[in-house]
This record gives structure tokens, sequence and C-alpha cells, in this order.
């Protein structure tokens, strides 16, 4: 976003709205900081020929430049705040009918595409094929020349040159062109300035694009956009959206101009095209704040502040009526745990505790425990974290281990002989087990690892796969306790669901240890396990299982 839009803070915004389930200050400097650095490296690329002299600020993908068309004066009424706020509720519907068909198709395309390498390069083909021939259809069928304008003499230098950009396709070059063609054979960010900037005013009858142009471009373009998204190639989603909306805007105001027989009562046809533009987008992708920032850091104009948000708003607000926003569809198909700033509304429907939601099935280790036991619990699960437990006291959370650590301190060898934990010899407990640790006492196993060596090859840590071990290795003991985080976050198994939520998402947190009444860990939370999928079996399995209690007794 801050590189192709110009717009670093937007950027920054996005990745809030969209990209992220927990914040801090510290991610909110890192993404600043990224945004710059891309903005800076962009920035010395760009003017790299002019030795450091006058700069050049152009964008990647630029809208042009916004000015007033009256003398100072805004470029619409206020009274036209209503007809915006129309505009973003038909971009909520039109963005909930590509989030819709989209959805759909994707489904469609995981079942019978995405399992294939060969069948997502044969659909990459077919959408090619299929896309090159509408786009050049659409075009041939339209069949009519529009003279060039002749009459600029008002009009800017931008204008000017959008006119040359104008495709004579099949017509008189230098004197006609073709209207849809214009649109579709152009680039996308030329397109999108053209619609943008041609002035149409409604005191005259010339227009550059006529209604019947803007209709057979849009309804083509935003359907084979629909199509195109998910397929194995890097396609976005706002560039056709812009563009696509951009039309709508720009085809919203061509009507109301003949509505008014040219009189002029309402704004530039450029005017409602940015706010058809914003309407598309903001209907599928959902975003109000970081889409007004980026918008107004694009236009560079700040009149468009207040149309921009109403718009924004209204789209969004429509588009929740039907459905989510296409990144929240496309999280969930791909079963991402993503959480959202809200409970789910199941968990405030029902009274559910910690304890129904965790999974009980907990691989513990020990404060002390033989590399053997590490080293094959590491191998066949794939879990992020371990709970460590102390034995000596039936069991009580003794703090958690990262699997990071634990294949780095195999790697390193960071563990004693056999011989080394009480020459061997050892005493049970009561229940059979053996607390290693009690035997050891305060002394430590050696070499000890620091913990900066253990994170100097962050992000880049040892797999278990990168471990191997000798023939006598396995018989040694791994002291966990230097390494272990001894104060964990954790909940009760009986605290309700939504504090459960809340504290997961407040604190960015990956597990959370639930503990009973005496410190005893009785299972774990993951991210998975607060989706609303996730707690809506829990709820059945909790009914089930009242069943079978019930069916019992009554036997």
């Amino acid at each position: 976003v801050a590189s192709a839009f110009g717009a670093p803070v937007g950027g920054v915004l996005f990745s809030l709205e969209e990209g992220a389930s927990y914040w801090s200050t510290k991610l909110t400097w890192r993404a600043f900081f990224c945004a710059m650095v891309t903005l800076g490296t962009l920035f010395t690329i760009r003017n790299q020929d002019s030795q450091w002299g006058q700069a050049s600020v152009g964008k990647l993908f630029s809208f042009g430049e916004f000015t007033s068309i009256g003398d100072g004066s805004s470029n619409f009424s206020v009274w036209e705040l209503a007809l915006f706020v129309l505009i973003g509720c038909l971009g909520g519907l039109i963005g909930a009918c590509f989030n819709a068909g989209n959805e759909r198709l994707t489904i469609w395309r995981m079942k019978n595409v995405n399992f294939s390498k060969k069948r997502r390069v044969v659909e990459v083909l077919v959408m090619s094929i299929l896309v090159t021939t509408v786009s050049f259809a659409m075009p041939l069928l339209w069949g009519r020349c529009t003279e060039l304008p002749t009459d600029m003499q008002d009009w800017t230098n931008q204008e000017k040159e959008l006119v040359g950009n104008l495709v004579p396709f099949n017509c008189i070059p230098g004197k006609e062109y073709n209207e849809v063609a214009s649109l579709y054979f152009c680039e996308a960010d030329v397109a999108i300035r053209q619609l943008f900037h041609f002035r149409e005013t409604g005191e005259t009858d010339s227009s550059t694009f006529s209604s019947a142009a803007l209709f057979l471009f849009f309804i083509p373009y935003i359907t084979l956009a629909s199509f195109v998204y998910g397929i194995a190639i890097p396609s976005g989603l706002f560039v056709p959206s812009l563009l696509a909306g951009a039309a709508f805007g720009r085809l919203f105001g061509h009507l109301l101009h003949k509505l008014d027989h040219t009189s002029g009562t309402f704004a530039d046809s450029g005017t409602y095209a940015l706010m058809g533009a914003a309407a598309v987008l903001g209907g599928m992708a959902r975003m109000t704040i970081s889409l007004t920032v980026i918008l107004l850091e694009a236009t560079g104009n700040m009149q468009y502040v207040l149309p921009l948000m109403m718009t924004l708003m209204a789209a969004r607000f429509t588009g929740n009526v039907f459905n989510e926003g296409l990144y929240d569809i496309h999280i969930h198909l791909k079963h991402i745990p993503f959480l959202e700033p809200e409970v789910p509304t199941i968990a405030e429907r029902h009274e559910i505790v910690a304890g129904q939601v965790m999974s009980t099935e907990v691989k513990c280790l020990r404060p002390v425990e033989r590399v053997s036991i590490v080293y094959d619990l590491l191998k066949s699960v794939s879990h992020g974290n371990f709970p460590i437990v102390d034995t000596a006291s039936s069991g009580t959370l003794y703090g958690t281990a990262s699997r990071s650590m634990l294949c780095t301190l195999l790697q390193r060898r960071a563990f004693g002989q056999p011989h080394d934990v009480n020459n061997g010899h050892y005493h049970s407990n009561s229940d059979g087990s053996v607390d290693y640790a009690e035997l050891l006492g305060p002394k430590r196993l050696s070499p000890l690892v620091q913990w900066d060596t253990i994170e100097r090859v962050y992000p880049r840590y040892p797999t278990i796969d990168d471990v191997q071990l000798r023939p006598g290795d396995r018989n040694c003991w791994l002291d966990l306790r230097p390494y272990a985080n001894t104060a964990p976050y954790t909940i009760n198994e009986t605290a309700s669901i939504q504090r459960t939520y809340r504290l997961f998402r407040t604190l960015g947190l990956r597990f959370l240890c639930v503990v009973n009444h005496n410190n005893q860990v009785v299972g774990i939370i993951t991210r998975a396990d607060l989706l609303p999928e996730s707690l809506s079996d829990s709820i059945m399995r909790g009914r089930n299982a009242h069943m079978t209690q019930g069916g019992g007794v009554s036997t």
C-alpha cells in the first residue's frame, strides 16, 4: 500500500484494521518503520537519475491530481452528501454480491482444483483466455466511434494528456476513439484517471464516456474480477475494485446529469467516480479508517474527507447485512485461526466455561527429563509449547517450555550424563513417579546455554529434524529449570469463555494453560479452540455427554 499508492500511514492503518488480531505500540512502530523504509527506497530509486536534485514525488499507481473546478470552492454541494451515502449503500450491495459469488466459486475451487497443481495451471490458462476474449469482444461489440474533444481551452494539462490515451480501436486515429476500448485496453491507473478527471459538470451535453459504454465495461469487468480473485496468480483486490467502482460512480453521476438536463446542478462526474471507487472497494473489503486515509493520501485533497467517510460507512453497514468482508471470508475458508475483535455470538448465547473448550490431551514434561522422552515427544507432535509439571507436588504447574527452545537445547547438547542425577540411583514417590528435580536440588546440569544464544537464531530456530542424537544421548538428562517460563499465563477451568477470549486476544497469546483450584494443569486452550465452530462443537459435546449420563441413570 505504501509503495503502490504512496500512502504509508494508510498502509499502517490497513495492517491494523485488516491484518492483526493483536496490536501494540511496538507493532505500530515496526509497521510505521517498514512503511518509511519502503517509501524511502522507492523515493531513492525514482530519483537516482536526478543526482539528488529536484525530487520526483510520483506514485507507482497514481490517481492523478485532484483540483477544485470552481474558484476555491469544493467540487460538491453539502446536500449531495445524501447522494454519496446512497452510492455507499449501492457499493455495499455490489460488494456483498461480489463476495457471495467469489465465496461459492472459492469453495468449488478448493474441492475441484486446488488439490492438483496441473489443474491450477489449467485454470489460470482458461481464465487468461476468458479475460482476453471478453476484453477484446466488448470493444468490438461496441462498434461506435466518438469524436475526440476539441474545445479544451479550459482543460488542465492532466486532462489534455489523458485525451492522448484514448484508444482509436476501429476508429480514425487522431480524430475518433472507442469509449469501451479506452477503458479495457489502457493500463488500470490510466483508466482510473480517465474516469476521475475527464470533465463532465453537466452544463453541456459533452461527455467522454456514455452511460452505455460505462455499463458495458462495469458489468463484465467486475464479473471477471470475481472469477479471477483466488486463482494461482498474485492478483489483488484493490485495483479491480477501484476501477470497477470508478466506472459505477461515473455512471451514477452521468445519469444524474442526464436527469438534470444539463443544468449543472450536480457535482462533476469525476467526484462521483471517486465515491463509487471507495464504495465498491469498501463494500468488498469492509474497510473504513484505513481506506479513507489511503484514498486521501492518494488523491492529496482534503475536501473529500467527509464524503469518503460517509460513503465508506454506508458501504460497510449495507454489506454487513448480507455477509462478511472478502478478506474475512477467505480467512474462514482457509481455516486460519483469526480472532475477531468481539466475542463470538454463540458464546454470548450460552454459558460456556474454559473447561468445556480446552484440549484435555496435554503433553507435559517434568523439570528434569530424559533426552529420549523430550526427543520422542517433539517427533510425535507439532505443538509449539509444553507445560512443565512438578511431580513432587502432585503435578502442579511449574512453567512452560517452547518447542524452539527445546530443539535448540537438544541441538547444542545441553544435557547432563546419566550418572549426574544422584549417581544413577533414585527413589520413587508414593504414586510410583520419580522427581529428578528434587534429587538434584539447587544443582544445575551443565552445560548451560545462555539465553542470547538461544534467541540469536531468531526466527530460524532449529527443528527436531535438525537434531542428531548419538547412541548414548537418549539416557542423558535435560534440565529445563533454567530455561522454563515459570510465570506463564493461566486461567481457571471455571472461568467464563468471555473472559478467556478477551484475555487471549488482548495479550496476543498463542496458548493458555488451564488449571484447577490446586494449580494442576487440566488442559490447554489455543486460538483454534476459541473459533465459533470449535465453540459450537464444545456445546454439542456437552449436550451429548449430558444425554449419555441421563440415559445411564434411567437404565
